[in-house]
């Protein structure tokens, strides 16, 4: 097909493709699939070889969130059945990521529901930060605390932390039909502040909320704009309890299609499949892994992931491997830049740009945790056991909520978390 031999050429050299050629990815059918799949993995191999980074997230605050944003289970006036806590201890936080790094994640991210940190917040998790980092040498540290204020950035870089996250969600058009207690220009506010403290700047998406093709290719465009570092990739969990229940609007190929259209347009970028990958991907999570470079192990901000093994034997499976903490994720070009710009890309990470000149790639932890203020993709549950039979295939627009589970286990609990 010529449109993919294009976006190869393009992604091989890191050329943008232009609009059409990106909503034509999300326009291919079902029987191009496998070339769609195919064309996107010869562009993460040139990059990031067969490489997985593993990232654990540890829920540092959990619901009780003033914002209104549409997609969250911790949102003011949600429903949703999930954990309430207040701020974890630093020993508390860091002996939760442990299990994830245990498990094989080389990044830790730091999340707390709310609209943003208080400066006492702010000291809270330079706290936490440095208790990780005393047990788990070498470890990177995200933090995602919703919209910062002038200094916090600077702040959270002097703790320790190597990157924030903080989600665009969707395009500027279409952002005030999901929040109304904050805007679209708040969230870019926030990561421009992220980057310019030199930390590593992680934005992504939500898929699945009922946007056009448009307004995922808009959204996707502005975080090669922005230089977002690492750009996690959510589908929609239409939680029980939120204003988007009812929003089913994926089905495993779309899925995969988004994924793809990312990583043409941010082709030297940490791309990772965030909340609700098993949900949305469910048998076709292997195939996501040959497009994308990173995803989360185990359990996610307010709903159960499939089991942290489950993660590492289809990673194996699959003929990829985990990173290790000793290696760079970012291509040479970008984690260069990354260390002579103070980010977070010289050893294990990075600070890139989606696709642009030069920078340096980094994970964050903005995928697919859950919720707060300061994310985007809620929910990325494990399919639950169920008391009947379940289809066979879903079309787009079934509610699955046998696929949905509510985290009991974990942070905020007294039982060992899922990593």
């Amino acid at each position: 097909m010529d449109l993919l031999n294009t976006l190869v050429d393009k992604g091989l050299r890191r050329e943008l493709p232009t609009r059409e050629e990106a909503l034509a990815v999300l326009a291919t059918s079902d029987d191009e699939l496998l070339d769609v799949v195919a064309a996107a993995g010869k562009v993460r191999r040139q990059w990031f070889g067969r490489r997985v980074k593993l990232n654990y997230l540890v829920n540092l605050k959990s619901g009780l969130c003033p914002e209104d944003c549409s997609y969250c289970s911790q949102r003011l006036g949600s429903k949703a059945e999930i954990l309430k806590y207040t701020w974890l201890k630093p020993d508390e936080a860091s002996q939760a990521a442990a299990a994830g790094v245990a498990g094989g994640a080389k990044r830790v991210c730091l999340v707390a529901s709310g609209r943003g940190p208080t400066d006492r917040d702010v000291d809270r998790v330079g706290k936490t930060i440095a208790a990780i980092k005393e047990q788990n040498e070498g470890v990177e540290v995200c933090a995602c605390l919703g919209l910062l204020s002038d200094g916090q950035a600077e702040r959270l870089k002097d703790a320790g932390a190597d990157a924030y996250n903080h989600n665009l969600n969707t395009s500027e058009a279409t952002y005030g039909q999901i929040t109304k207690t904050h805007t679209y220009a708040d969230r870019v506010d926030t990561v421009q502040k992220a980057h310019a403290a030199g930390l590593s700047a992680c934005s992504g998406l939500i898929a699945g909320m009922g946007e056009s093709d448009e307004d995922l290719v808009d959204v996707v465009y502005a975080l090669r704009e922005l230089d977002s570092d690492s750009v996690p990739v959510n589908f929609l969990i239409p939680f029980e309890g939120t204003p988007l229940a009812k929003e089913w609007n994926l089905t495993p190929q779309r899925a995969l299609r988004i994924l793809a259209m990312v990583r043409f347009v941010c082709p030297d970028v940490e791309v990772r499949i965030a909340g609700g990958r098993e949900v949305h991907l469910r048998t076709l999570q292997p195939l996501a892994l040959h497009v994308a470079n990173s995803i989360f192990l185990g359990d996610y901000l307010t709903s159960e992931g499939q089991a942290g093994q489950a993660d590492l034997d289809m990673i194996a499976d699959a003929g990829f491997e985990v990173e290790g903490a000793g290696t760079t994720t970012l291509p040479a070009h970008r984690s260069e830049v990354a260390a002579a710009t103070g980010g977070c890309g010289s050893k294990s990470a990075g600070a890139s740009v989606c696709g642009s000149s030069a920078t340096a790639d980094e994970a964050g932890c903005g995928s697919a945790c859950g919720g707060c203020s300061g994310h985007a993709g809620h929910e990325a549950p494990v399919a639950a056991a169920t008391d009947g039979p379940v289809p066979a295939q879903a079309e787009a627009g079934d509610v699955r909520s046998d696929l949905v589970a509510v985290r009991r286990r974990g942070a905020g609990t007294d039982l060992a978390p899922n990593a």
